[in-house]
């Protein structure tokens, strides 16, 4: 056994080569690659060893390779990138598979993160829209170009239906046609298809993971298996800004399995053969920790804090009008104050990565959501250059934005690990980093806790006219890659979106925000913002059409006419749940409820009813209608599952979600005192798309900020309680 002490280098290099990388990305190769097999190659291959260099590999064995730039979560985004490709190209959708993509952003930047690689916001089929669709039309001019030559007719006579190119009497495969169709130019003028004459999006097409997910052979990096790889835990400090002050090497001393304690940034790593070798190492671990630097308070002092903070105007993020004008001559106002606290991610599948460390690169395996921020960290901690780290992305099970971590926690721990055993002169050796549910509880990243008030005047007709809203709670860009392009005049876009963008027509309307520095670790969480803005706006929304003596569908009606796309969904779900007609009474002491909300998130909009069922201080969520208009659905089934499973994730979080402090420690630690939605908890859910012909939005996100308020809409009105505390609870 060996002790090693790894001392990480400050966050400036990365930040000075995030920079470097967005000055200098020029853009991205065209998305085809049609491999050229050897003449002497006497046996069919998919493709040749060389990595492909965009998105389309077709090979002699007439599959369709998509490489995928984007990870798959359990979102659908193999199955939906892949539709776009197959879509243009004519391709069979049997013959069609995915890739992940490598860490490269020159090749596979996501578009709307300028210059980086990676998976978030809801942007995977958005903003991959027009990019892959043109690979598919390309691939298929070429292939087409090919045939005419060989056989010697216009290319405009022949035609291409599902992987079979046909024409003047003859017909060839994608995988005949591979190798001529390679040596063929790119086209410059690509023509799409018009959308009567799409086969496939807007189909539904079955999942391309469902299958390897349902038999077992998804990999995943609990999957990576080698003879020689070991695997490490980490013990890292109870309080949050606490460090290793020493460690006894010698406790763990004899115990099978146990190869290395090493000294990490975060803590301290039990290296062993096994999982849970180095389980019972880090169990039996004597580490004395120095809390100089630690945070000491508990949930109810950063409240306190919070509350205090709220009583002073903040920085302003949005100003319309005259509010204090407006609210002194309103005829009625109305005040309200929320609370939300710290949330765990909390995905199925707990942080892990493998990494194995070489003398001239590195090697990565991983749910990989932040390919360029994740290389850039990796590289700095083994001392290589970015292009020296290979990433192969993995399946990841869940994330919901604990994986996109700008600081790349978890995979510089493994690589802290890898640069230990190459000092030691183990090179090449795959060393797997798992974080246990309790590591992921208690030592990770939160959805940050904020606090709001809103006050707002209605004048004498019931209108809206003055709207004051405030917000406290932690930035999340705030120090770190992010912060120049979304923190401007210190405002995190993060912290007020959905606030700040309030559709509602209010003439006099301002939105201010704090952001205090509290040292807890924080980090986006699905849907972001809107996780927050979208229930204290709507449930304020909801209170004053109660206060104006109007509907609550009504109300909002009459103050969306700007925003068509708004109201086209608030109008359909109202519609398809029957909103007016009164719900059926329920059991003797039992009263029935009826909710709505409307919230936009990531550009697509979606609204929600809620039927509940109340009996006593007890609950039960019996139908959720939802409406979402999220542009052109490539894949229906792929909208519905998405509204479904944000819906069940929103819920979870309303009626669960809480991660509490005490004196700088997380009191949660696993399922038990941090519960999840369990499967006989969900209710019915109708989705409804709205048909559009627009390009696509995200669907990953949006249907989880919406649920919330628009139960505790459907609750106060079967119990006249107003829920201002999330989680909600009755009184």
């Amino acid at each position: 056994m060996r002790t090693h002490r790894i001392v990480n280098a400050s966050r400036r290099g990365f930040l000075k080569a995030s920079a470097a990388l967005s000055a200098s990305a020029g853009g991205l190769t065209l998305g085809l690659w049609l491999p050229k097999a050897s003449a002497a190659d006497a046996t069919p291959a998919a493709a040749p060893a060389a990595d492909p260099n965009a998105f389309v590999r077709i090979g002699r064995d007439n599959t369709v390779t998509v490489i995928a730039k984007h990870l798959e979560m359990g979102q659908g985004t193999y199955t939906g990138l892949a539709t776009l490709v197959a879509e243009e190209l004519d391709a069979s959708w049997d013959q069609v598979k995915v890739e992940g993509a490598p860490a490269d952003a020159k090749r596979y930047a996501n578009l709307f993160w300028g210059a980086a690689q990676g998976t978030g916001g809801s942007t995977a089929i958005a903003n991959s829209w027009d990019q892959l669709r043109n690979a598919g039309a390309a691939a298929r001019a070429m292939l087409v170009a090919a045939a005419a030559k060989q056989w010697n007719i216009p290319a405009a006579s022949i035609t291409v239906r599902n992987g079979v190119v046909s024409g003047g009497g003859k017909k060839a495969t994608f995988g005949e046609l591979a190798e001529a169709a390679a040596a063929q130019p790119v086209p410059n003028d690509i023509r799409l298809k018009e959308p009567k004459d799409w086969v496939l999006i807007g189909k539904h097409v079955p999942r391309k993971d469902s299958r390897a997910k349902s038999n077992g052979s998804a990999q995943y990096t609990l999957d990576v298996k080698s003879p020689d790889m070991l695997t490490a835990l980490v013990a890292h400090p109870p309080k949050f800004g606490a460090r290793v002050k020493r460690f006894d090497s010698q406790s763990v001393s004899g115990l099978p399995g146990v190869r290395y304690v090493i000294e990490v940034p975060s803590g301290v790593a039990v290296v062993a053969t096994n999982f849970w070798a180095a389980k019972k190492g880090r169990d039996a671990l004597k580490v004395e920790w120095d809390e100089t630097t630690a945070i000491k308070f508990s949930s109810d002092d950063i409240l306190a804090e919070y509350k205090a903070l709220a009583a002073k105007p903040g920085t302003v993020a949005r100003n319309d009008g005259d509010v204090a004008k407006a609210m002194a001559g309103a005829a009625k106002t109305l005040e309200a104050a929320y609370e939300f606290p710290f949330l765990a991610h909390a995905a199925m599948e707990p942080l892990d990565c493998v990494v194995k460390l070489g003398r001239d690169g590195c090697e990565v395996w991983n749910g990989e959501q932040f390919q360029t921020g994740d290389q850039y960290s990796v590289a700095r901690t083994v001392g290589l250059k970015p292009e020296q780290v290979k990433i192969n992305m993995l399946y990841a099970g869940g994330s919901f934005g604990r994986r996109a971590n700008p600081a790349g926690d978890y995979l510089v721990e493994a690589a802290s690990i890898a640069k230990a055993l190459a000092v030691a002169g183990n090179y090449d050796v795959p060393v797997k980093l798992v974080w246990t549910r309790e590591d992921d509880m208690r030592a990770g990243y939160y959805r940050p806790a904020y606090y709001h008030t809103i006050k707002a005047g209605l004048d004498a007709s019931g209108n809206v006219v003055a709207w004051q809203h405030r917000i406290v709670g932690q930035s999340i860009l705030g120090g770190t890659a992010f912060e120049s392009m979304m923190v401007k005049d210190g405002i995190d876009a993060t912290s007020v979106e959905g606030a700040s963008t309030l559709p509602y027509a209010i003439p006099n309307l301002a939105v201010d925000l704090h952001s205090p520095k509290v040292g807890v670790p924080v980090l986006w969480w699905r849907s972001v913002g809107s996780t927050h803005t979208a229930y204290s706006t709507e449930a304020f929304v909801d209170e004053l059409a109660k206060l104006a003596g109007r509907d609550a569908v009504e109300f909002r009606r009459a103050m969306l006419a700007g925003h068509p796309r708004h109201l086209a969904v608030l109008e359909l779900a109202a519609k398809q749940a029957g909103w007016g007609v009164p719900l059926p009474p329920g059991k003797a002491g039992e009263k029935r409820g009826r909710g709505v909300a409307v919230h936009e998130s990531f550009n697509t909009v979606v609204a929600q009813v809620v039927d509940v069922t109340v009996k006593e201080k007890q609950f039960s969520v019996d139908r959720v209608v939802c409406a979402v208009d999220c542009g052109i659905a490539v894949n229906p089934d792929v909208v519905r599952a998405q509204m479904e499973g944000g819906i069940g994730f929103g819920l979870s979080a309303a009626l669960y979600g809480k991660i509490t402090l005490k004196d700088g420690a997380v009191e949660q630690s696993n399922f038990h005192d941090y519960p999840v939605l369990r499967i006989s908890e969900m209710p019915k859910v109708e989705v409804h798309i709205v048909p559009s012909a627009n390009k696509p939005t995200g669907v990953g996100e949006p249907a989880t900020p919406v649920i919330a308020p628009a139960l505790a809409n459907a609750l106060a009105n079967a119990t006249g309680q107003r829920l201002r505390i999330l989680p909600l609870q009755l009184a």
